[in-house]
């Protein structure tokens, strides 16, 4: 070997050294991806002098990411499965790839780390250095940049997760701060509700509410579409107004029109609330009520006579002014119970895949009408879980009974 061959080799290997640090100080420098990209293009144009050159990157797809001196746009081109099954440096005439647009190439060489496949590079030398191809060289570059780009792209996606976690803390806080803290249970009332999200955050929500006038209640249950952080917003707004307007207005009619004005112009008609509120009176012992597109909720009075409360409007929050609504009334209403509920619970499934329904809520409801709402809710907890047989809740879960005794003692 000649003394001149020996100094283009050190000058050859000393470039290389330094292209390594380069590419290396960039990473350090947390510098974004492309930009990774083009210092990796132009280090191989520099010190190899080639003449062509393509990256595929595995992403979630095998991707070009980086081509110059081509004929073909390779983003446009698939990588191909034969060219998976190369495990070494090879010259592409000694392959048989279904892609005979690589043919421009000489050299095809795959990129690991620890074994596993993160890229493949194919380049072509000029004419007079072709077979000076450094392909270790081209396999360290790569290396370095990729597994940079990957830890970079992995910390990203730590982080996304990270503010998720956090948004769904804020919308679980913001949700279970909404739920009352206190539910009565005296001689004239018993409330028990029970909330079981299906993720971290439900769309669910059921209020009771004391009037100015003493001799009067509220109780309501909703379900708002849509889930996580927006949806606990939205809600809160809806909880906000219902307090407010539920003290002023002379009938529920007055308080729903208000509820699905201000959702209307809230939501911008993106969602839409189910909602049902009842208005129970001590004195005249009428139950006032109005349905909005929710699961009728269930009554049974003092004779054991049982009633779907269905009539309302449609779902709040889509239409301004409401297509239709209208009050319903059920009067002579002293000892009664009534039964609130989510379509978390009709909805329950079987491995069978057939649902609860209503059919078996109401039969349940007349069978153990009779026992304490703290046995009620368990017993019927303890029935859905035996009928869906470990199948997932596929919503959330919500329900609440409320027991009135205001008969004549």
């Amino acid at each position: 070997m000649t003394e001149g061959s020996l100094q283009n080799k050190y000058d050859q290997k000393e470039l290389e050294v330094n292209a390594l640090m380069e590419i290396t100080q960039a990473v350090n420098n947390n510098m974004p991806e492309q930009d990774l990209y083009k210092i990796f293009e132009f280090t191989l144009r520099a010190n190899l002098q080639l003449d062509k050159l393509t990256l595929y990157v595995k992403e979630e797809n095998w991707e070009c990411k980086v081509q110059f001196g081509t004929k073909r746009d390779f983003k446009e081109v698939d990588l191909g499965a034969s060219c998976l099954q190369v495990s070494e440096a090879t010259e592409i005439h000694k392959l048989d790839l279904e892609v005979p647009c690589f043919s421009e190439f000489d050299i095809i060489i795959p990129v690991k780390h620890k074994d596993r496949l993160l890229a493949f590079v194919f380049v072509k030398a000029k004419s007079e250095l072709e077979n000076l191809v450094d392909t270790t060289f081209i396999q360290a570059l790569s290396n370095i940049m990729l597994v940079a780009i990957e830890n970079k792209r992995l910390a990203r996606k730590q982080l996304e997760q990270q503010a998720l976690q956090r948004d769904m803390e804020i919308a679980s806080n913001v949700q279970n701060y909404l739920f009352p803290k206190n539910l009565p249970k005296n001689d004239k009332i018993h409330i028990e509700a029970f909330y079981q999200p299906c993720k971290t955050v439900g769309g669910d929500y059921y209020d009771y509410i004391t009037l100015d006038d003493i001799n009067q209640f509220v109780v309501c249950i909703a379900d708002v579409s849509g889930k996580g952080v927006p949806a606990a917003i939205l809600m809160s707004n809806f909880q906000a107004v219902l307090r407010t307007v539920t003290r002023t207005a002379e009938n529920p009619l007055e308080v729903i029109h208000e509820l699905n004005y201000q959702l209307c112009r809230n939501a911008n008609r993106e969602n839409f609330i189910t909602f049902f509120m009842a208005v129970y009176d001590y004195n005249t012992k009428e139950l006032r009520y109005i349905n909005s597109g929710h699961n009728p909720p269930i009554l049974i009075d003092g004779k054991k006579q049982m009633q779907r409360l269905s009539v309302g409007s449609t779902v709040l929050g889509v239409f301004d002014p409401l297509p239709f609504i209208e009050m319903g009334s059920v009067s002579d209403l002293d000892d009664f119970s009534l039964f609130l509920f989510t379509d978390g619970l009709t909805e329950t499934f079987d491995i069978k895949e057939e649902e609860y329904g209503v059919e078996r809520l109401e039969q349940f409801l007349i069978s153990n009408n009779e026992k304490p709402l703290g046995q009620l809710h368990s017993d019927l907890l303890s029935e859905l879980d035996e009928y869906r047989d470990g199948q997932p809740f596929t919503d959330d879960l919500t329900f609440l009974s409320c027991k009135v005794k205001n008969g004549t003692t």
